[in-house]
């Protein structure tokens, strides 16, 4: 069993950058696939950054609307992954989740196990 919670989000103006935190708990962190979905208003939950367990790699794949933007990394020490934002624009506003799968590594939600409660990122323009 893993609790996850989100930290980070809140406004900020187009073109800035901010830092997401996910830190876990209730499980061995480092053999979890990490994940960030978002979800907008009346929009599907959708799949943006993943990260490979810690055992591996680490390998990472983006989605090509946040590719070269956003970072994803991972601290095993501190049971965390991060996800960095820059170059932030309107269409990025929503409710950030983080995730954790047994898999290696994973871009379908459905394969994801936890998931966290979500942190609003609102970006203005």
């Amino acid at each position: 069993q893993v609790q996850l919670v989100e930290s980070g989000g809140g406004l900020v103006q187009a073109g800035g950058s901010l830092r997401l935190s996910c830190t876990a708990s209730g499980g061995t962190f480092s053999r979890y696939a990490m994940a960030w979905f978002r979800q907008a208003p009346e929009k599907e939950r959708e799949f943006i950054a993943t990260i490979s367990a810690g055992w591996i790699g680490p390998n990472t794949y983006y989605a090509d609307s946040v590719r070269g933007r956003f970072t994803i990394s991972r601290d095993n020490a501190k049971n965390t992954v991060y996800l960095q934002m820059n170059s932030l624009k309107p269409e990025d506003t929503a409710v950030y989740y983080c995730a954790a799968t047994m898999k290696p590594i994973a871009t379908n939600r459905n394969d994801y196990d936890y998931w966290g409660q979500g942190t609003q990122v609102t970006v203005s323009s």
